[in-house]
This record gives structure tokens, sequence and C-alpha cells, in this order.
């Protein structure tokens, strides 16, 4: 028997630096907030916690001083479970994941109703501290992070190829930042909000050339919980929810920069896992109404959109700059302000996306409201999109 995921509930905090530092008076406790989000997500949803058969969540920072944390939140929450429960890490994909945990235990009959959620804490801790896991986590102890080679510079990288091979600047992929603010100052759950000028965008200090400070992402807090159900659970209520239509998934079997000679730009882990989503989905990627891609830095976003066939190769930047991947343009991209705005908790990113898509096949996104949205798609990856993880949702009244 076919089964098929709905998501039918969510919560979510605003995305932002409220880890508090160890030796403050008082403390942001992760259990007490995930805690509260997965009671108004079960609201949300309109189930009871007894309806809950199977808990994912992604694994939270090293920095979290609660260890074995999903246990210990079902704990905190009087939470029987029947069918299940994780935690799982796979670095920028670590959220997406916890989806589809989520998703698995359903979609194999295990349970009815699962939660995926997730909570990530990492602004209190030192900059130099959280950059040398960094280094060892997106790069190999061998070579790359002894001499110090950041996330940032592979995607700088990235940039310099792409401006070289199709004549574009840092002008036009530094309009992908000024978009997301837009985006971003429409969205309650945003980091930060206040829009921005290109000029502003040019003017900041460089990180890794050519990308300066508004075109990177921020460090950030964030947490939320999204409610799954088998679809004839969601039938069952009689409101509006969402399906899960199509999903693909592609390791390339590369970490960060691949061992035989390929195209750096051209992210065949996003290209294979979206057409993947969009063949089971029935689909073309020009048929979705909007896309929350999982895009670091401007120039990731440019780079994916263009291998999951969103925008047209080579002339992804020059879209953003015409204002097509703009609210109310051909292929709207990140209306919630992507990762340069809405923010990066890296770990939970992914949710924070299926948040967004959540929103707009609602019809509840408000101000970054795509009309009549009824298809979406959202983008996860991990390394350099050496693996991409992509979901078609669709809207059902």
């Amino acid at each position: 028997m076919s089964r098929s995921v709905a998501i039918i509930g969510y919560a979510a905090a605003p995305v932002g630096k409220w880890q508090t530092p160890p030796d403050a008076d008082e403390h942001v406790l992760e259990h007490e907030v995930l805690g509260r989000l997965a009671i108004e997500a079960a609201h949300d949803a309109g189930i009871d916690r007894s309806d809950i058969g199977a808990l994912a969540m992604s694994l939270p920072r090293p920095y979290t001083q609660q260890k074995y944390f999903a246990t210990f939140l079902a704990n905190y929450l009087g939470l029987p479970l029947t069918a299940g429960i994780a935690e799982v890490l796979g670095n920028g994909m670590t959220g997406a994941l916890a989806f589809e945990s989520a998703a698995n235990e359903i979609l194999l009959g295990r349970a009815k109703v699962a939660l995926a959620m997730g909570i990530n804490v990492e602004t209190a801790i030192s900059a130099r501290d959280h950059m040398m896991s960094s280094m060892r986590a997106v790069g190999d102890v061998d070579f790359q992070a002894p001499f110090g080679i950041t996330p940032i510079a592979w995607y700088a990288m990235d940039a310099n190829r792409y401006i070289h091979e199709h004549g574009s600047s840092r002008e036009q992929i530094a309009t992908v930042a000024v978009k997301n603010r837009l985006h971003a100052s429409m969205n309650a759950l945003a980091h930060f909000r206040s829009p921005i000028t290109l000029e502003e965008v040019l003017a900041q200090r460089p990180i890794v050339e050519p990308l300066g400070l508004y075109e990177v992402p921020p460090r950030s807090d964030g947490a939320a919980v999204l409610v799954l159900a088998d679809e004839d659970v969601a039938r069952a209520l009689g409101r509006p929810y969402v399906r899960v239509r199509g999903r693909g998934f592609f390791h390339e079997g590369a970490h960060q920069i691949s061992a035989i000679p390929n195209d750096m730009i051209r992210l065949e882990a996003a290209e294979r896992a979206g057409a993947e989503a969009c063949a089971q989905a029935g689909i073309r990627s020009v048929d979705v109404d909007f896309a929350e891609l999982y895009a670091p830095c401007t120039i990731v976003e440019i780079l994916v959109a263009e291998a999951l066939g969103l925008t047209p190769r080579g002339h992804g930047a020059a879209w953003a700059a015409e204002g097509r991947t703009t609210l109310g343009g051909d292929m709207p991209l990140c209306t919630s302000g992507g990762l340069t705005s809405r923010g990066h908790p890296a770990y939970m990113t992914p949710l924070y996306s299926f948040v967004e898509a959540v929103e707009q096949l609602r019809g509840t996104a408000g101000g970054r409201q795509v009309a009549g949205a009824r298809l979406g798609l959202v983008s996860a990856e991990l390394g350099n999109y050496n693996a991409a993880l992509v979901h078609v949702l669709e809207a059902v009244a």
C-alpha cells in the first residue's frame, strides 16, 4: 500500500542571537525553547500528543550542554513514542535529514504522526573556536584544516570561477543579498530585517574576495518543529495541508573538492537530486511557484538555481540583477530572506526552509506571499553541494 506524507503544523522561534554564555547569571535552556515550540506545533496541527509516534531531530551543536537531547526532550514533554526516536547529523543537510527520518517512519507505516525538529545555538561561542570546528567538519584534517581554508573560501572560489566563465561581475552576484534582505524585511522570523542597497553591500569589508560581509551568512541561533502525518490523517483533520510530492537525493562521492577534475560550478548533486524530485512529482522544475534554497552565500543561490533548472545556465546572476528572482518575478527564490538575511542556524537551517514553504503554500506569508502558490521546492546540501536533498511540496486545500 502506497503512503504519502503531509506537513500539518509547525512552530518556529525567530532566528537571531539568543544563546547565553556559560558565565551568564541566567541561561536560555534549549529544551525549554524546543519544548514550547513542540506544544505550539501540535496545537497548530490540531493533534494531541498521544497521536505522535516518532520524533526525529537534528543533532544539537557540540556547545549544547545537554547530551542525548532527543530522549531527554521526550521525557521533558512526557511523550511516549511507539515508532522511533533519533538525532541525525549531516552538516548543512542535518535539518533535512531530520525531516526525512520523521517522514520515513510514516512511509514505513510505523507512525501516523511524527515530529521533525531542531535547535541550533552557537552565537555565544568565540569565532575562533567555532571556525576551528567548522574547518574540520567541512574540509579535511590532512590539508584543508591545517592550512586554514574556511567554508567561505570554497564559495569565493566558486564566485571567481563563475565571473570568469560567464562574464558576470561581483555587482551582479551581490544583488542576491539586496533581494534577500528585501524578502527578510517582511519575515518576522528573519535575523536581519533592515533593507539594504547594492552600494551598501559593495561597501562592506571583504570576507574572502569577492564576497563581503553582507554576501555571507551570519552565525545564528534558531529552533523549529514540524508536524508530519500520513496523508489520511491530514485529510481527516479537514484543513489545508502540504503534501510531499517528490524527493530526490544524490551524493557525488566527494568532500568539498573532487579528486577527479570536474566542473566546480555545475553542482551535479543538486542537478541530479532536483531531477529525481521533479520526476517523482511529475513536474518540471520551472513548474514550481517558488524555491527555498540552501545557499550560504550569494553565489551559491545562483549556482543551485541554475543546477535545479530554475534559471538558465550562466544567467542566474543576471536574473537576480534584473529582479527576476525577486517576489513578483519569474522565479521567486528564498522568499524567507535566505541564509544571508533570514539567518543560518546551520544544523537546522533546512527546517526553516520547510517552514517558509508551508507558509507560502498555506497562503499565510503576508507581504512576501507568492500569489497563487501551489508548488514549492526546497533544497538542502552538505559540503560545497557535494550532496543535495530536494523536496517538491504541494498545497492541498
